[in-house]
């Protein structure tokens, strides 16, 4: 009896035991497990040669999971690919990619998985699945290494300037072929030397005023665009471009002159100026001078020095404006001539700023009064109100004048006093003009009987002031 106790507690021991463990298996769940990859990290070239990994392993000892596959990512997890199988991944060329970093993973899950997409993120992924580790591969672009060198700046004069100690680091420097590029400071491609020693022998000069970008450039394959003319972001292919070295050609510089404006009055007194200066701290060039223009850049005169300019007449030079400038060139400067016109200049050479001379005429003032209106009737007539502003009056002699209306000369009244007692009922019908007239020394043709128009020598003439006379016998 007490044998068959034990065997049947034992028996429910084991039945309990069996009970325990089905309930156990039926309740856990299923933990996914993606192995273990090993292999790289790789590290490529972009430069249009087909780069795939290989030595890629899976340890899938503990690896549990229905659905199994690869995932290729980039670095921000965003899927690029969905190969099925390793030998998959060792097919794909990650080269055509681009420059950038790409993840590779071992993926496994169950049925009813969502967001496995090319395009989607793994961060999108929802239902039960297991990633493994990732295995990275860099994909680096075509390196043209580090030039140094510079900044040049040269002056363009004529005179060729070539760059020098100019150096490439080719430590990272990869690529099937290579040659240099020069652009302007837009990218268009002047010049294409194949080599260093070729780049020092440019003469920079030639191209005029402007900067340069000197870059080192690797390619591999086929590279379109790149020639004379065209520009470097039209460049299509596997290629690229160093850090560029640049080199300004500066233009010619005739300084900075300080003085003025000045103000003359054209008297037959001589003007000069005085207190001209020049700033030569920037000044370039080995030739220099003075230019005189007028206002149309026609050349005047051409003193060699500022002392030359400050001893110029310019009262001489009649009524108008005078430019004054420095000028610097080179040998071979054509047009720098009396006579010539600035926009004649050729050759190498600049001009300062100008300094204004303005040689303003005589001025008799302005009347004001009338216009008067008489009849011719044996009654004086005399005009009154008559005002002289004299605010910009100049001269040193002053007068009045009264004309007829072709301007010949019936009297020369001292005042306004003396004007306003003239009787123009005496001068029977017709039009007079007053006039107020200054001048100076030497003026020669104010006579009765004489014409304006007679006049020589330095004057200035008002505003005339109309006195109209009628004829009491005509009806108006």
């Amino acid at each position: 009896m007490s044998n068959l106790r034990l065997l049947l507690m034992l028996l429910g021991v084991g039945i309990l035991l069996v009970s325990c463990k089905g309930e156990t298996d039926d309740d856990s769940p299923i933990v996914l497990d993606a192995g273990t990859l090993s292999g790289g990290p790789f590290t490529f070239t972009v430069d249009g040669i087909p780069d795939m990994v290989s030595g890629i392993t899976l340890n899938a000892n503990d690896l549990v999971g229905s659905n199994t596959g690869y995932v290729i990512t980039d670095d921000a997890g965003n899927i690029l690919g969905l190969p099925p199988t390793l030998e998959a991944v060792e097919g794909v060329d990650f080269d055509e990619a681009g420059a950038g970093v790409c993840l590779i993973w071992h993926i496994v899950y169950v049925d009813g998985l969502q967001g496995l997409e090319a395009g989607l993120n793994t961060s999108g992924l929802s239902g039960e699945y297991d990633l493994s580790n990732s295995l990275t591969v860099t994909r680096n672009g075509l390196n043209a290494g580090m030039l140094s060198g510079g900044p040049y700046e040269f002056i363009v004069d004529g005179n060729p300037d070539m760059v020098s100690a100019i150096s490439l680091d080719s430590s990272q420097l990869n690529g099937d072929t290579q040659t240099y590029v020069i652009t302007d400071d837009s990218k268009n491609i002047l010049g294409i030397p194949p080599t260093l020693d070729a780049v020092m022998g440019v003469d920079f000069d030639g191209a005029g005023v402007g900067s340069c970008y000197i870059f080192h450039l690797t390619y591999s394959g086929e590279v379109s665009g790149l020639e004379g003319g065209q520009n470097l972001n039209d460049l299509s292919g596997n290629f690229a471009l160093s850090n560029f070295v640049m080199v300004n050609r500066n233009a010619l510089n005739a300084g900075s002159i300080a003085g003025g404006p000045y103000t003359f009055t054209v008297d037959g007194t001589p003007d000069m100026v005085s207190g001209i200066s020049l700033d030569t701290d920037d000044l370039t060039g080995t030739k220099q001078g003075w230019v005189i223009t007028d206002d149309k850049n026609n050349i005047l005169g051409l003193p060699p020095t500022i002392d030359a300019v400050e001893g110029v007449n310019f009262d001489g030079a009649g009524v108008g404006v005078c430019l004054i400038w420095h000028i610097t060139y080179e040998e071979g400067l054509t047009g720098l001539e009396a006579g010539n016109n600035v926009s004649d200049l050729v050759g190498f050479y600049a001009l300062s700023n100008a300094l204004t001379v303005t040689r303003n005429g005589l001025d008799a003032g302005v009347l004001s009064g009338g216009p008067y209106t008489f009849v011719v009737d044996g009654t004086p007539d005399m005009v009154s109100g008559l005002m002289l502003d004299d605010t910009n009056l100049s001269g040193t002699k002053q007068t009045y004048v009264i004309t007829d209306d072709k301007n010949n000369i019936l009297g020369i009244p001292p005042t306004i006093d003396a004007v306003q007692g003239v009787d123009f009922d005496g001068a029977g019908a017709g039009v007079c003009l007053i006039w107020h007239l200054t001048y100076e020394e030497g003026f020669t043709g104010l006579e009765m009987g004489k014409n304006v128009a007679d006049f020589e020598g330095f004057y200035g003439l008002s505003n005339s002031v109309t006195v109209t006379r009628n004829d009491m016998k005509k009806k108006y």
